[in-house]
């Protein structure tokens, strides 16, 4: 039988742990969870700051807690201008910036482990943006996965061609219009896996269950 004081002990060990990172405009603040026995990395990048985006969106949690439970060590964090992040928002490049400072924090953590990287909404751009320029340096990801990815911010920029790739688009999308991100889809030469998601708004009302074990069976 478990003891009392055995379920808290569990949920220590699950904790995020507050982190400070020098970003590229100065301090970011970050949630980091260190697996002793973690075999992977996952950066999840949250969804947009002007619209009141933080790593505390519950899709961007959704999506740490994913990862964590498949074994990843974690790490999520806010953009310059959010929370205790120091700078004002960019909403080009800088946010990329920003997310590249807190990867290479966590891939100094662990050297030698395999990095995948969640984003959702604007973060979606986010991750896309920094795996490709990370594949340029000659880093390339486990898997990208793009949740009702902010396609339109992509422009002509590339995609990353050597990981793996998972968009995943609601269809009842209030705020990302689906037929882009479709559009998107189509137009990439490379694999890739499009799931779409019946009966679902952009925050997954409902949905986080069933966002969960999608991700879950591809980490």
């Amino acid at each position: 039988m478990n003891g009392p004081d055995q379920g808290h002990g569990v949920l220590a060990l699950l904790k995020e742990h507050p982190v400070s990172l020098e970003g590229p405009c100065g301090v970011l603040e970050g949630l980091y969870y260190n697996d002793p026995d973690a075999t992977r990395l996952a950066l999840i990048c949250h969804p947009n700051p002007v619209k009141g985006g933080t790593m505390q969106n519950k899709v961007a949690a959704t999506l740490q807690r994913t990862a964590r439970d498949a074994g990843y060590s974690t790490l999520r964090f806010n953009y310059r201008g959010v929370g205790g992040s120091a700078g004002e928002h960019d909403m080009r490049t800088g946010e990329v910036d920003d997310a590249e400072a807190a990867v290479r924090w966590l891939m100094a953590q662990h050297p030698q482990l395999p990095l995948s990287m969640l984003g959702f909404s604007f973060g979606g751009f986010v991750a896309a943006s920094l795996a490709s320029r990370l594949e340029a340096e000659g880093k390339a990801l486990e898997h990208l996965f793009m949740v009702a990815p902010a396609v339109m911010r992509l422009g002509n920029e590339k995609t990353p061609e050597r990981c793996s790739l998972t968009i995943i688009q609601p269809e009842n999308d209030e705020v990302i219009e689906p037929e882009q991100v479709y559009a998107f889809s189509a137009g990439l030469s490379r694999p890739h896996e499009l799931l779409k998601v019946a009966e679902c708004s952009h925050f997954f009302h409902g949905k986080l269950v069933e966002l969960k074990e999608l991700v879950a069976q591809r980490l």
